[in-house]
């Protein structure tokens, strides 16, 4: 006879586990491949399509060997193969992110396969587990619907908890591959504690099981992701796997794929070369003469690059700085000397954010790339209107783009939204990177002004300034706004980047992908 009250406790528990292993998978996903709605539509794609053939085996399995201790086996394996294979997983992602770094296609494509493998067999497992439990749930057919609509009602509550529980708590403060490990060795004590109640030698692989995943499980979670050289910091917060990297005199900063910087500090301040930080200098100067700066807004501070370079040349204004992941600011602080006084730290999402600021700027400045791709609601036409209600009548918006070498379509669709809203928009292609950074201006302006203000600089500036000026003159380029323009009803920003480093990829072969600082 079956412990009906255990059998209920086993599916709530198989629900939560169940989500909570579809987000453990997605969020190390997210750490090589981004977080576009093609990757979330994967991820959930793939889960239903393992669940579905789950449902139809253990309905199959449950009419063969309707026994508890088949039931709780199956349990306790579903347990064993979500912290096995989501092991694995995360053993093929640093391949994957090896591979992405290389831009090895084949390398790329199987680690990609092996992924969609180790997630189907837990995934898998776990939808049998519904369809068997309401086969050992009935014992009367005129109790089958009452029971099925119980059993799929706990299945659903537990899901729930695994929804929530997962994403705001546990792998905020235990990391991906720790949550992986307890929901997945949660579920497999349950299918232990099963077997131990329904068949007295079942409890030798009640023993065997946990003694043979423990050091395989303390192995996996006893070292970082991927650790860089030079590795001095490493953290994973609600967003973010965060490194920083010691290399010669500088900190960087390294965000998940790990194959673009986010910030730098160098000892004392020092600025080794130009980079996109610096050239966001630059953006105030396509106004006419003279020009003054009094407050700056970042949209994706990041280590805080930007504000202190803007601090470097112009002392201490205001600068509100906005990041969407605090563990991002908190590493600032302590390994970028994010402390200048005049550097207003917000946490939050940058558009919220800037809404719930009352300041007119001078300068706002985005650069929120999660590579490759920018936040679809910072592209979009409203917001750049939102933006420009924050700007004085001299204001300027710089926005950091990637491209491709031969493929500038989101640089074009980028100019074409922001024309709808500024009356002159300017490119600066960053040299050595495959980034251009886009100047938006309130006031009518000509891309001739940046050299007049350089031809007017006073010998006391400091010379990252000049650096900066002299930088962007020399890399201006025209712009060719498309036809697209993306607006908060349709932004097809990341089928663009998709399509883009597709492109790339096949094209250009092993000639690296876009460095997206």
């Amino acid at each position: 006879m079956t412990n009906r009250k255990y059998l209920f406790f086993t599916v709530f528990m198989a629900g939560m586990c169940t989500l909570a292993i579809e987000f453990t998978t997605s969020r190390m996903l997210q750490t090589v491949y981004g977080t576009s709605n093609i990757v979330w539509a994967n991820v959930i794609g793939l889960v239903l399509l393992f669940l579905t053939v789950g449902y139809f085996w253990g309905g199959r399995l449950a009419d063969k060997r309707p026994f508890p201790q088949t039931f709780y086996a199956l349990v306790a394996w579903a347990g064993f193969s979500g912290v096995f294979f989501l092991l694995l997983t995360s053993v093929l992602l640093k391949t994957a992110a090896s591979a992405l770094a290389a831009v090895n296609v084949g390398a790329i494509a199987s680690s990609l396969v092996g992924v969609i493998f180790a997630l189907a067999v837990p995934i898998t497992l776990l939808g049998c587990i519904s369809p068997f439990a309401i086969r050992l749930a009935v014992q009367d057919v005129s109790e089958a619907g009452r029971i099925s609509g119980r059993i799929y009602a706990i299945s659903t509550w537990g899901s729930l908890l695994g929804t929530y529980l997962p994403v705001l708590l546990v792998i905020p403060l235990a990391g991906s591959r720790l949550t992986a490990l307890i929901f997945g060795g949660i579920l497999l004590l349950v299918g232990l504690g099963g077997l131990w109640q329904t068949q007295a030698r079942s409890r030798i692989a009640a023993l065997l099981l946990p003694i043979i995943l423990l050091p395989v499980a303390l192995a996996w979670t006893s070292g970082g992701i991927k650790a860089y050289d030079g590795q001095i910091f490493e953290a994973e917060s609600a967003y973010n796997y965060i490194q920083v990297v010691r290399q010669g005199e500088c900190n960087y900063l390294l965000l998940n794929e790990g194959q673009a910087y986010h910030s730098f500090y160098c000892d004392g301040g020092a600025v080794p070369r130009v980079s996109v930080w610096s050239i966001m200098l630059a953006a105030p100067y396509f106004n006419a003469a003279p020009v003054d700066i009094e407050r700056v807004a970042v949209i994706g501070l990041a280590a805080g690059t930007i504000p202190k370079q803007y601090t470097r040349v112009f002392g201490a204004i205001p600068i509100d700085g906005i990041e969407l992941d605090g563990e991002i600011v908190q590493a600032g602080v302590d390994y970028f000397a994010l402390t200048d006084p005049n550097i207003n730290l917000i946490v939050g999402d940058g558009r919220y954010q800037l809404n719930q600021l009352d300041h007119q700027y001078d300068v706002l400045t985005i650069d929120a790339y999660k590579v490759p791709y920018i936040p679809w609601h910072l592209t979009t036409q409203e917001f750049f209107q939102e933006v420009r209600a924050h700007l004085t009548e001299t204001g300027v918006v710089a926005m950091n783009v990637g491209r491709a070498p031969q493929d500038r379509s989101l640089i074009d669709a980028m100019t074409a939204t922001l024309q709808t809203v500024y009356p002159t928009v300017h490119a600066i292609d960053v040299p050595g990177s495959l980034n251009t950074i886009l100047v938006a201006t309130v006031q009518p302006t000509t891309p001739e002004n940046v050299q007049q203000n350089l031809a007017q600089l006073d010998e006391s500036v400091d010379p990252l300034l000049r650096v900066a000026l002299e930088t962007a003159v020399a890399n201006q380029v025209p712009i060719n706004p498309s036809d697209v323009i993306f607006t908060d009803e349709r932004a097809p920003v990341e089928t663009i980047i998709d399509s883009l480093v597709l492109r790339y990829l096949l094209q250009e072969g092993v000639g690296g992908l876009p460095d997206l600082e």
